[in-house]
């Protein structure tokens, strides 16, 4: 009997064993509990194997079918033209004009130029050293500016001679300064300074053939992330040919730019948006851009006539211009196709007016980050139709997966469920310099980017932003970090403490306001705490109003609460 229980025990512990041994099994096979959203639009095979230059130039290789006699750049101010064979030879003559100076693999060189032809060559021209460009805003203040160099260890600056002034002190520490020309005149050299002129006139065969992998990074824009001051964007080749990829490769490419287009660049090309979505689109599609400095309304709606632009990239303030003018009635606008509107969430109303001003143009609005290119795109552009819902932001960029997390819980949440939106794919950045703990806090382990954003996603898998977890002010499509203002107005010997919040409005859709705790006995006013700030920092982060307060509302933590003071205003 005692034989038979036993025998009977060893054969009930050999099948539990075996189940447990199953369920192991069958735990690491199926997938987790997540919803997971995914494009309407099939995977595609992307190469991101191969350099971004290799890639965005393939078609015009000798294995590719572009004509490389085809116009891909236009100087809107001066008319100049350049062909794709022109754009190749200038930016690998440039390129080994700057190996001749010094610069090598993994150096960075940072782009600080207005929007201009020289530019689009510049970074052409650091990739095909398999350097790092950074770029930055040309208005930046010089205390901007060197703490972006510094941070970036750039060893080379690439400017117009109007900003040189501003770069006294990083020439003295050893960064050589590249001039480009005037716009009418050959710049007359300041002292210590390259001419851009003399590079592109390099020997192209002095150009080195560097070894680059698809993790190199290949360019640090700077953004502030979910939170915090700026930091250095990690982007690689990989992530950016996958994200350049994932918008115009393919049957049904979801930006469907074609050869034959003609793309207006407004928009600051220092800005990862441009870059990416419009510059290296264009470029790897054949189509040309052509452009411009800035944004000025009457200029751009008469270039779009005289150019018969095909694509017209805008952000919320732009629309709104357009909207609000009567002058658009005097030009034709009607070449216009596509508008494509991206950097902030824009407004049913003011995309139904802004059809009417377009007559001939299909209307889509697209989502991302610097950290994650593109996230989520209308599919109004591809060949198969479909329609967008007012508010929505577009469907999950191919290639990538997104999901919904509480903000709370960590759990993921099903359709029509708002909570922060994940992203994950290739086109991710590698991470932030310098900065493991902010990759950490952004980056999961899983390979998940938290962008911040809270949104959902509905039941035809249209994409919806609703709110923001992240602190960051949205000035007309530009990042304003409430931590850099705020520790610029807590150095001010007459400032206890003092917090920065968005405050709405109908141009710039955000501007940033401040709380302050004056010193005791300070008589400092709300205009005197303005001049202090807005001498030291870029137009766009100025402090638009000042209030002053007892105290800042903060949690045990230590962390302001931002929606206490967002609920004054």
């Amino acid at each position: 009997m005692q034989s038979y229980i036993l025998k009977k025990s060893i054969f009930f512990f050999e099948i539990k064993t075996q189940m447990t041994l199953q369920q192991l099994k069958t735990d690491r096979e199926e997938p987790s509990n997540d919803f997971i959203f995914r494009s309407k639009l099939p995977d595609i095979s992307i190469p991101n194997h191969i350099s971004l230059t290799d890639y965005i130039f393939q078609k015009f290789s000798s294995d590719g079918d572009g004509d490389s006699t085809t116009t891909c750049l236009i100087d809107s101010a001066t008319g100049r033209i350049c062909t794709y064979a022109d754009v190749q030879i200038y930016s690998r003559r440039i390129a080994a004009g700057f190996h001749r100076l010094g610069i090598r693999h993994s150096d960075t060189v940072m782009l600080l130029l207005p929007n201009s032809p020289e530019f689009a060559l510049s970074f052409l021209a650091v990739t095909y050293l398999g350097a790092i460009s950074t770029t930055a805003n040309p208005f930046y203040t010089q205390a901007e500016i060197s703490k972006q160099a510094k941070d970036s260890a750039a060893k080379m600056i690439i400017t117009k001679r109007c900003n040189v002034h501003k770069l006294t002190n990083l020439q003295n520490d050893g960064i050589l300064i590249v001039c480009v020309e005037d716009r009418y005149n050959d710049v007359s050299l300041v002292d210590g300074c390259v001419n851009f002129k003399e590079l592109i006139r390099a020997d192209e065969t002095e150009l080195p053939k560097p070894e680059i992998l698809p993790e190199d990074t290949v360019s640090i824009p700077y953004s502030s992330g979910t939170t915090g001051p700026p930091k250095g964007v990690m982007l690689t080749h990989k992530g950016l040919v996958t994200s350049t990829a994932q918008k115009v490769d393919g049957e049904n490419p979801n930006l469907n730019f074609t050869g034959d287009d003609v793309i207006l660049c407004f928009l600051p090309m220092f800005h990862t948006y441009t870059l990416n979505a419009l510059m290296l689109s264009a470029m790897r599609t054949g189509a040309a851009l052509l452009i411009v400095p800035k944004f000025e309304l009457n200029l751009v709606m008469e270039l779009i006539q005289r150019y018969k632009v095909t694509v017209v990239p805008v952000a919320p303030p732009v629309v709104l211009a357009f909207v609000k003018s009567p002058e658009t009635e005097r030009y034709d606008l009607s070449s216009v196709r596509m508008m494509i509107s991206g950097a902030a969430t824009l407004k049913k109303e003011l995309e139904d007016a802004v059809r009417l001003k377009f007559p001939n143009a299909i209307f889509g609005q697209c989502y991302g980050m610097t950290e994650a290119g593109v996230v989520a795109k209308s599919l109004a552009f591809a060949k198969k139709p479909f329609k967008t819902k007012p508010g929505a932001c577009g469907t999950v960029i191919r290639n990538a997966e997104m999901k919904v997390i509480d903000t709370i819980t960590g759990v993921s949440l099903p359709r029509n469920k708002s909570g922060e939106i994940c992203i994950r794919g290739d086109q991710l950045m590698k991470g932030y310099l310098n900065d493991p703990e902010a990759t950490a806090r952004t980056i999961d382990k899983d390979g998940w980017l938290h962008t911040g954003d809270i949104g959902f996603v509905d039941d035809d898998d249209e994409v919806f932003i609703v709110d923001r977890l992240k602190e960051l002010i949205k000035f007309k499509g530009y990042q304003v970090a409430p931590a850099e203002l705020e520790a610029l107005l807590i150095s001010h010997p007459f400032i206890e403490d003092a917090a920065v919040v968005a405050m709405k409005d109908e141009v710039a859709d955000e501007v940033p306001v401040a709380f302050v705790v004056r010193s005791e006995g300070s008589q400092l006013s709300g205009d005197d705490v303005k001049s202090y700030v807005n001498k030291q920092v870029v137009h766009y982060k100025r402090i638009r109003m000042v209030f002053f307060t007892d105290s800042v509302p903060k949690a045990p933590s230590g962390k302001i609460l931002r929606k206490n003071l967002r609920a004054r205003l």
